[in-house]
């Protein structure tokens, strides 16, 4: 039997689909799903139509990585992505001077979690050649 395949660009991928999900979601900078349902503007169905959407992708995301990594892989990742960007300030490479650039950093730290695990089980696959059924 075929391992699924798994390619990098694969990969980069499902990463930015992720990390775009949730900047769509919420970010810092004022143009966001969050800032455009506490806005004035009351065109209710295309804020529930799009919530709908943005609640889907959430849902499909959330609950890959969870299966996929379970709750110690997403404590590592955590953990891994964390370190990282601690290695960068301390390096110079990164400036968390403000709650803004905070903020991104968390969001993106938390997209690439989720695109991490939106490709595990293939990569996991491809490595060992065992296929995770749920």
């Amino acid at each position: 039997m075929a391992t699924p395949g798994v390619s990098w660009v694969g990969v980069i991928w499902r990463m930015v689909f992720a990390v775009v999900l949730v900047l769509l979601t919420f970010n810092p900078s004022g143009y966001s799903f969050f800032h455009w349902i506490v806005s004035a503007q009351a065109d209710v169905a295309a804020k529930a139509f799009v919530g709908v959407a943005l609640l889907i992708g959430w849902v499909a995301c959330v609950r890959t990585a969870f299966i996929a990594l379970g709750t110690l892989g997403l404590v590592l990742g955590i953990a891994l992505l964390g370190t990282a960007v601690w290695l960068l300030v301390n390096a110079g490479v990164l400036s968390l001077n403000g709650v803004s650039s905070l903020s991104w950093v968390v969001l993106v730290i938390l997209g690439l979690l989720l695109g991490i695990g939106l490709s595990w089980s293939l990569i996991r696959a491809r490595a060992t050649g065992q296929i995770e059924v749920q």
